[in-house]
Formats: structure tokens, C-alpha cells, sequence
């Protein structure tokens, strides 16, 4: 158990090496990641599109990358934006890893691109434990999934720096309890803003492309307490990761 433990962890450091590397090249020549967690049929892919083709609108360099364990379906949608999109197969692996992400990027990625969007696997468990050298991460939960999604998975939840709910349009019909939802995100990750959006009806949409360009122009963002330095170990940006692997059993 102990060599187990100790691997995961050898893993984990060396990737938050790549990630610091990445991080620091890519701002390096301006350009900022945003990383997105949630659940298989979240809308993330539906609501990604929309900022895409909103960002091309506005004449904001921005590019994509999805990744799945098969099909190139999101990477056609997210597409149809106009926007440089790039679909990641990750052949059963269940995350995307700060090496693998800078060797998809390498050769790839413009020159010119202010946001880069990395729509990370649908799946809220291995995911939140590995940074991609991004400096916004991003949850998302649809209203279907329930309240309880974030005392579930608490590590996707307690290191995001935003939480987005998605098919709002949908709240009343589920039955949505969104002062309960609101209530369990703060447990797990006191003061992260979270916000409603529907991909449908077009509400909130916009919400993540300016989240991303504030943090672009340099607007802090939220930092999580489960992320927050501890006895002076720093992982990732603000020391995010300092608690991930012993939350991360949890999930």
C-alpha cells in the first residue's frame, strides 16, 4: 500500500514539473489555459462552442483542445466555431497529463492565441488530480446531476476557481435545489464564485470567456483553500495541488 501510495505521488510531482514548465512557457508568449472538469453529458461540449464562436466574434485569438478516449465527435462540434480545435485520444486513459498536453501543443497550437480551452476527459475523478499548467480550472455540473455533485467529488470541486452550472433551462423541470448546490460547493471550496448557464436559451453564455480574458489581463483569480501553500510546499499555481493527494482517495 505504502509503494502504491508513494508512486501516485512520484507521478503527481513530476507532472506538476511539466505543468510549472508549460505554464511558464505559455505565458511566456501570452497565453493563458483554461481547464475544464466535469461529468460525461455535462454540456460542457455544448457550452464550449458557444464561447468559441463568441470569442471568434470578438476577434479573440482563442483554439481548443478536447480530449476523449474515442471519437472525434467533440472536436467536429467544437469546430463548427471556426476556431482552431484539436481532438486528443487518450486510448483509455482516463485524464489528461501536463507532458502529454505540451506535446499535442507543440507544432500545433498559434502563435497568436490569447485562451487556450482544454476540455479535459468526462470524468471528475482522475482529472482533478493532475494540473495541466493551466491558470483558470473550471467545473462544470448540469442541473440534472444533482445538488450533491460537489460533497461527491470534492477535489474537482475544492480546486476550481470557478464553478459553472449548465442546462439551467432544465432546473425547474428536475427539480434543481440551487441553494443546495450553492450550500455544498462552499463547503468543499469557500467563495469560488459559481454561476448558471444554458447552453439552450443562451443564458450566461460569455461567463467563461471572461473569466478567462480577465485572467488574462491579469484579474486575480479565485484561489481554493484546499490549493492554498502549506508548510511552504508549493504545487501549481498558488500552491493549488498542496492538498490533492490526500483528498483525492476521497473521490
Amino acid at each position: 500500500m505504502c509503494r502504491t501510495v508513494d508512486l501516485r505521488q512520484a507521478v503527481l510531482a513530476r507532472n506538476d514539473d511539466s505543468a510549472r514548465e508549460l505554464r511558464a512557457a505559455l505565458t511566456a508568449r501570452g497565453t493563458l489555459v483554461v481547464n475544464l472538469l466535469s461529468s460525461p453529458g455535462s454540456g460542457k461540449t455544448a457550452l464550449l462552442e458557444l464561447e468559441l464562436g463568441l470569442a471568434r466574434e470578438r476577434g479573440v485569438p482563442v483554439a481548443a483542445l478536447t480530449a476523449d478516449l474515442a471519437t472525434e465527435n467533440d472536436a467536429l462540434r467544437l469546430g463548427r466555431s471556426g476556431v482552431p480545435v484539436k481532438q486528443v485520444l487518450t486510448d483509455g486513459l482516463c485524464h489528461l497529463e501536463a507532458a502529454m498536453l505540451a506535446g499535442h501543443l507543440d507544432g500545433w497550437l498559434p502563435g497568436d492565441t490569447r485562451v487556450l480551452f482544454v476540455e479535459n476527459v468526462g470524468n471528475l475523478v482522475c482529472p482533478a488530480s493532475y494540473d495541466l499548467g493551466e491558470t483558470l480550472r473550471v467545473a462544470l455540473a448540469s442541473v440534472t446531476e444533482g445538488e450533491d455533485k460537489p460533497l461527491k467529488y470534492p477535489t474537482a470541486f475544492g480546486l476550481a476557481n470557478l464553478v459553472l452550472v449548465t442546462k439551467a433551462d432544465l432546473a425547474a423541470a428536475v427539480g434543481f435545489d440551487e441553494v443546495g448546490f450553492r450550500a455544498n460547493v462552499e463547503r468543499v471550496n469557500p467563495g469560488v464564485p459559481v454561476l448558471l448557464t444554458s447552453a439552450r436559451t443562451g443564458d450566461g453564455v460569455g461567463t467563461l470567456l471572461s473569466a478567462a480574458l480577465a485572467a488574462l489581463a491579469g484579474t486575480p483569480v479565485h484561489q481554493p483553500v484546499m490549493g492554498r501553500p502549506s508548510s511552504g510546499h508549493h504545487h501549481g499555481p498558488a500552491g493549488r495541488h498542496a492538498h490533492t493527494h490526500a483528498v483525492a482517495s476521497r473521490d
